[in-house]
């Protein structure tokens, strides 16, 4: 049994030993002398590192005399038995607290919103909605409720991982959202609660909250809808820098734009018709032409699969501007396009997509048709090249101030009436795989919008599985085995309606011809079983033996 030593200044103090020792005199003052003889090192060292016994277990202490040897009479004897009722209620009482202050410390669950998050890089599979914890604003930032989000092609991209220094998956989508502001962190200026704001967060727009920096917010006009102002910022932010800081358009002029159906397509030519006299060259799938035409707002609208040979045969000279979001080969040939005092805008490389998860030949393929232009043949040939890209001018270039004046311009243009976003359709969150396959088809015309306050479309029942060969030959062996069943029953009725029928005969021929026992034969039914013609015939044939044996007697 183990044995408690406490030494107090250097001298054994106490002896906490078994209760059961205690009685034993002799045993005990032995221990005790023993102990006193102890040196204090050895003493010290055993009492670091001995643990106080458990309230329950049964001990005494002793304390020792001053010549060392342990007095009963003297010493106080303290027994620990099992904790009373009073420490029982009292340790059941800390629990209680300790529970209590528990629950208090205890946080609710964090809130969850929807979001369209990629869960990686490829097909429209790995674009799903999701249940993600609702987000805090830091500072600086503001928590947006969003209303609407704009739908880019640039999000096909990220969805394919073809676009430099993409996300790490599972990430949230998008770039563009409209909403009003639900919460402000600190240190936040010219921004409230309540206010209606556009945002342009790298990623993380396409959810029902998203935190995003003030620097990257603008308040909308209040005439203005959320849809219009999801469809308006980026697409028309891009046109405006495009037309009038790059190329700095001015009246007289030729264009040549490819994908003219699209968000930025449509956004550029209401800009350009903000300067007279301007005739545009829109390149687009045939499928576009009458709905483009309707507008009357394109000079000339060109089928993409020839759009050379169709611009060399209106204008031999060429055209003064191409705007070009393709890439790849189209850009030798648009480049050999272009008038002296020409401009090339290149402000995209949709050619990359090509189906529906990323194709690394089309990738390459896209950058190695691209000539390298040399300087000193712009030089020679009095041509220029320029290129713009937002996302790198906004999140890695700190452009955001230029960028907000901008906007501010598009939003007076758009007060005066001067131009107007067009959105193709509306979706669901739940939807944004088919949006994203419409704009991956080039069907659509105009900005494709996503509302997460819309209901999802019905999904289509699912087609019956076609039955294998072995099932479809079991359902039509079962079905014989019914029919067979059936008609069986069918012809057991007629059976006995026949045997019913020719008994009656049989008896009325007996009555009316006086026939003997062996002339008694019914006649056979027309419709009847051929196993009921055999017994009516066996019979016959019994009682016809019948009588001749009697007769022959």
């Amino acid at each position: 049994k183990s044995v408690l030593y406490i030494v107090q200044t250097g001298r054994l103090d106490s002896v906490i030993v078994p209760k059961t020792e205690v009685n034993k005199n002799h045993q005990h003052h032995h221990t005790a002398h023993k102990m006193t003889e102890t040196t204090e090192a050895p003493v010290a060292a055993q009492t670091a590192e001995t643990k106080t016994p458990s309230p329950t277990t049964e001990t005494a202490v002793v304390t020792p005399a001053e010549n060392g040897h342990a007095d009963e009479k003297s010493a106080a004897a303290v027994v620990a038995t099992e904790a009373t009722e009073e420490q029982q209620a009292t340790n059941g009482g800390a629990t209680a607290d300790e529970k209590a202050k528990a629950e208090e410390k205890k946080e609710d669950p964090p809130k969850e919103m929807r979001a369209v998050v990629l869960t990686g890089f490829g097909g429209f599979k790995n674009v799903k909605i999701l249940k993600k914890p609702e987000p805090s604003p830091q500072a600086g930032e503001v928590l947006i409720r969003v209303k609407a989000c704009g739908l880019n092609f640039q999000d096909l991209m990220v969805r394919l991982g073809a676009i430099d220094s993409p996300p790490k998956t599972p990430t949230i989508l998008g770039f563009e959202c409209a909403g009003e502001i639900e919460a402000v962190g600190e240190e936040v200026e010219g921004f409230k609660v309540g206010d209606r704001v556009v945002a342009l967060p790298e990623f993380r727009a396409w959810s029902e909250l998203v935190a995003v920096p003030t620097k990257y917010c603008y308040h909308i006009p209040e005439e203005m809808t959320y849809q219009d102002a999801a469809a308006i910022v980026m697409n028309y932010l891009v046109a405006y820098i495009l037309i009038f800081d790059l190329v700095s358009l001015r009246e007289g002029k030729s264009l040549l734009l490819h994908s003219v159906g699209g968000g930025v397509g449509q956004a550029i030519v209401q800009l350009v018709r903000t300067v007279p006299n301007v005739t545009i060259f829109g390149v687009c799938s045939k499928q576009k032409h009458e709905a483009l035409a309707a507008t009357g707002l394109i000079d000339h609208l060109i089928d993409r699969t020839d759009y050379v040979n169709e611009v060399r045969k209106i204008t031999t000279e060429g055209v003064d501007i191409v705007m070009d979001c393709l890439c790849g080969e189209e850009c030798n040939r648009g480049y050999g396009l272009l008038k002296p005092m020409g401009k090339y805008i290149l402000y995209g490389s949709s050619n990359v997509v090509t189906g529906e998860t990323k194709s690394f030949f089309s990738v390459a393929r896209s950058w190695w048709q691209v000539d390298k232009v040399s300087p000193i043949k712009l030089f020679e040939e009095n041509k220029s090249l320029a290129g713009f890209n937002l996302r790198h001018l906004l999140y890695q270039q700190d452009g955001s101030e230029y960028v907000r004046s901008t906007v501010d311009k598009i939003f007076g243009l758009w007060k005066d009436g001067k131009i107007k976003p067009v959105v193709d359709s509306a979706w669901a969150l739940e939807d944004v795989a088919e949006a994203m396959q419409k704009m991956h088809d080039r069907k659509n015309i105009g900005k494709l919008v996503l509302d997460p306050s819309l209901e999802p479309k019905p999904k289509p029942a699912t087609p019956a599985k076609s039955k294998s060969k072995k099932q479809a030959s079991e359902d039509k062996g079962g079905k014989k085995e019914k029919d067979d069943e059936k008609k069986g029953g069918e012809n057991g009725e007629e059976k006995k309606e026949g045997e019913d029928g020719a008994a009656a005969s049989g008896g009325e021929e007996a009555k009316t011809n006086g026939a003997t026992d062996g002339e008694a034969a019914a006649p056979a039914q027309v419709n009847g079983d051929d196993g009921g013609e055999k017994k009516e015939q066996a019979a016959t044939n019994g009682e016809a033996t019948e009588s001749e044996k009697k007769e022959s007697s």
